[in-house]
């Protein structure tokens, strides 16, 4: 069904060819030209990001620091009249508010450092005020690599090599074309006719942090399941935190609700990476990439350990559809597992004794598992009488099941052993340090 598919995308979109590969259980079970090299244009954003992050972790700088405090240059980058001052967070975040730039910034990946300060000092175009709205800008990954420069002395290009790709393996992803012959040459659509694009591809330079790398399917499935491997443990990685790989993946920036491949989602921006509430799927993180000559796209559900890879060489293939439905047709299979429960010894403990205290009111027991509001709520004598009504109609209280919502908050489905009716109980723990019962109610 995959190869179907993927068949119909390269002849509806006339890509000269498309590799492409099915994860399950953080591996590639089915690829296709896996190792064949690509450029995946703005995927770079997310490794970007990742180094960023990593130097925040170590104390570099904040995201929430004026990038002029780090690189002068940048303050003559300011936005309209009330603007506040355009901070990493901004630029990571896509809302700095520069306008947006796809098809300018894809012709000058090799911009040099002198000409791009004449743009600085000069003062880009604004789209809107810095925080006000989601404005997808590369230019604002080229300031967030002269930040990285200034700091550190080194490019951003060279921090992601040396922290991500040779510790993770990833030998085939590059900066540069490769200098095999196992790379995908770039491809145009002219008049229904596929030709190749010219000129040829453009090299490394200061707009790169936002799309300069060339990578493989089998070195993106990687990345993808590193980054996704936070959603599943606590343990930090010396490579980046759990924390700051699950922050890439949370909404910073809202867009908006939008369709794709038929399927029409609340979207958003975390930090160099694109989300989706799906309706089937949850929480899906993604991000594409397109160059003249090339059109790509990673996708994972997250925390299952799924996901999808595909690379076009034809300018802008819509590779991003091609994932989801990839996607989608591996639930329609079964073949996405549900998410791992929650684990909530907290309040799975609570429950239990909840509904002790339920089938045999005690005052003392009540007062020692409960929050002090909870007898200010309601007495502990009409919770007591309200209780008995029900044990006088159901019998004793049975647990069936606790299913936790979050770490302190969950429902509780039971039976009475005399009527066998099924009885729902929701209930949520306290923040102090003993997390007593603050709130719980029947829903009979």
């Amino acid at each position: 069904m995959i190869r179907e598919l993927v068949a119909n995308t390269a002849r509806d979109e006339r890509c000269e060819s498309i590799a492409w590969g099915v994860i399950e259980n953080g591996i590639l079970t089915e690829q296709h030209a896996a190792d064949t090299v690509y450029r995946i244009a703005s995927m770079t954003k997310s490794f970007t990001t990742a180094a960023v992050l990593a130097l925040r972790d170590e104390g570099a700088f904040g995201l929430d620091d004026p990038v002029s405090r780090h690189a002068p240059e940048l303050a003559t980058v300011c936005g309209p009249a009330g603007s506040a001052p355009i901070t990493l967070r901004h630029l990571l975040s896509m809302s700095s508010g520069l306008a947006t730039d796809d098809a300018w910034a894809d012709r000058h990946l090799d911009i040099t450092a002198d000409e791009i300060d004449l743009l600085y000092a000069e003062g880009p175009t604004f789209a809107c005020r810095p925080g006000d709205h989601f404005e997808y800008s590369n230019l604002g990954f080229a300031m967030i690599g002269r930040v990285v420069q200034r700091v550190t002395g080194r490019s951003v290009q060279e921090h992601i090599t040396q922290r991500f790709l040779l510790p993770l393996g990833m030998h085939d992803t590059t900066w540069l074309q490769p200098g095999h012959d196992r790379w995908a040459r770039p491809h145009r659509v002219q008049d229904g006719s596929i030709i190749p694009d010219l000129p040829a591809p453009l090299g490394d330079g200061e707009i790169a942090p936002m799309g300069g790398l060339w990578s493989t399917v089998a070195n993106l499935a990687t990345w993808a399941m590193f980054l996704d491997a936070a959603n599943l443990s606590h343990a930090d990685d010396a490579l980046l935190s759990a924390a700051s790989r699950r922050e890439m993946q949370r909404t910073q920036t809202y867009i908006g609700i939008a369709e794709l491949a038929g399927h029409h989602s609340p979207t958003g921006y975390g930090f160099g990476l694109n989300l989706r509430d799906d309706a089937v799927l949850g929480h899906v993180v993604a991000h594409s990439g397109g160059l003249p000559g090339y059109g790509s796209n990673m996708r994972w559900v997250a925390g299952r350990r799924v996901g999808a890879i595909a690379l076009a060489n034809t300018t802008y293939a819509p590779m991003s559809a091609l994932t989801l439905q990839m996607l989608h047709v591996l639930h329609e299979h079964g073949r996405v597992p549900t998410a791992a429960p929650l684990v909530a010894p907290l309040l799975n403990a609570a429950a239990d004794q909840l509904v002790f205290l339920l089938n045999d009111w005690n005052d003392d027991t009540a007062r020692a598992l409960f929050a002090d509001n909870v007898a200010l709520d309601e007495s502990f004598a009409h919770r007591a009488a309200g209780i008995a009504r029900i044990i006088e109609l159901h019998g004793q209280l049975v647990i069936d099941e606790i299913r936790p919502e979050r770490a302190t908050s969950g429902a509780v489905t039971l039976h009475g052993i005399a009527s066998g009716a099924t009885l729902h109980l929701e209930l949520q723990l306290s923040p102090q340090p003993a997390a007593g019962v603050q709130w719980y109610e029947f829903r009979v």
